[in-house]
């Protein structure tokens, strides 16, 4: 007996199975052609029967997020900075679009949209909630890297797809609007606060100085630059504090920003002890410290007023100013062209799906029939069969 090369065997086995699949294929060639044609020829009938869909979209570029007239201010404010770092930190947010794709999708946008356009007659639902989610289904909010936001909406009717997606936009401007205002009338009342307290205090400031008198020898110490200087640091000192409270609610105390903030405490810190070190005031001039301390407070409280009232002024001018406004790129208009269901490609889709399920039917059969010729194997199929039976309980 010729001993022939592995290689070769192999060569020869490859060569029968390939071509054992092909005269499968060929044996079963009118079943694999015609039944996924027939299934696709079903997939195309029933898309006729599937109501059309038409989908609407408006496009539009949400309010540019500008530095409020807080935060202008007391950046102009060279020596309270930090305050306005704290203005604008409160402010800003990484990606701004994406507030107002979550405004959209908010529940009081929904809950507009459901009563204004009585959805929930329209979905045949019960409760509000099932409507919700049904709107949420038909709509899309999306994104854009160049910052415009597209809203798209379906529905069988192109009007009414149309009419609801410019809803969308519409609503979100009175949500801004309302949000606006509200935000506007707590600054206002906080700083109307902060203003009035401020005020009390600089009073009684400046009543404390008008009762030291002022003399010859206390002029001459010439407290004016040296104790403007530590009003003001002072007051710097209060606004980073104001600033290192209100980075604790958004912000991890081993984070970068909190950490700098709070070098810059310190720094301030030490200026301010090596300030009221350096005071050259002899001590033998009691009046003249007593009138240089009342004149140092009055001056810290004089900056605190002089800031709340500006801030207080912007506040209400804030208030009385309308919502963001929302400026529209493209009106959602009612579609000429269905975008649902897409007939063509579901039927082409149910072709190659039916031809790959038919390949894989005869691929088994036919293996099922070889291994019944085999005894062994006819033998284990009958056991698999019975074990079946057994799980199954037939």
């Amino acid at each position: 007996m010729t001993n022939l090369p592995k290689e070769s065997v192999d060569d020869d086995l490859a060569e029968i199975s390939l071509l054992d699949l092909l005269q499968v294929v060929a044996d079963n060639l009118r079943l694999l052609l015609g039944g996924s044609l027939l299934a696709g020829l079903l997939a195309l009938g029933v898309t006729f029967l599937i109501p059309p869909t038409f989908t609407a979209m408006t496009t539009f570029m949400p309010p540019q997020q500008q530095a409020s007239g807080a935060a202008s201010l007391l950046q102009s404010l060279g020596s309270l900075g930090s305050l306005g770092g704290l203005a604008g930190a409160a402010s800003g947010l990484k990606n701004p679009v994406d507030q107002y794709v979550a405004f959209l999708k908010s529940r009081s946008v929904q809950d507009a949209l459901i009563d204004r356009f009585e959805l929930m007659k329209r979905y045949e639902e019960k409760y509000r909630n099932q409507t919700a989610k049904q709107l949420d289904r038909n709509v899309r909010v999306k994104a854009g890297k160049d910052g415009l936001i597209s809203v798209e909406f379906d529905d069988g009717d192109p009007q009414f797809a149309a009419a609801l997606a410019n809803g969308h936009v519409e609503e979100l401007g009175k949500l801004l609007s309302r949000l606006a205002v509200t935000e506007a009338q707590q600054r206002r009342l906080f700083f109307e606060k902060q203003l009035s307290e401020a005020r009390e205090k600089l009073g009684k400031a400046e009543l404390a100085l008008r009762s030291t008198g002022v003399s010859v020898s206390v002029l001459k110490s010439s407290p004016l630059a040296a104790v403007e200087g530590v009003a003001r640091l002072k007051a710097a000192i209060a606004a980073q504090e104001i600033k290192i409270a209100s980075m604790r609610g958004y912000l991890a105390e081993s984070s970068f920003e909190f950490r700098q903030a709070q070098s810059e405490m310190a720094a301030m810190r030490m200026q301010m002890t090596k300030l009221e070190a350096s005071e050259s005031v002899p001590h033998t001039m009691e009046a003249g410290g007593d009138y240089i301390t009342k004149y140092r407070e009055f001056k810290y409280f004089e900056t605190l007023f002089e800031l709340f009232a500006k801030q207080y002024e912007i506040a209400r001018v804030d208030e009385s100013r309308e919502g963001a406004v929302i400026q529209v790129v493209d009106i959602a208009v009612p579609p000429e062209l269905k975008s649902k269901p897409q007939k063509a490609l579901i039927a082409v889709l149910t072709t190659v799906a039916s031809g790959l399920f038919l390949i894989m039917f005869v691929f088994v059969r036919e293996a099922l029939r070889s291994s019944s010729a085999n005894p062994q194997t006819a033998e284990k199929l009958r056991h698999l069969r019975g074990a079946f039976r057994r799980a199954l309980k037939i």
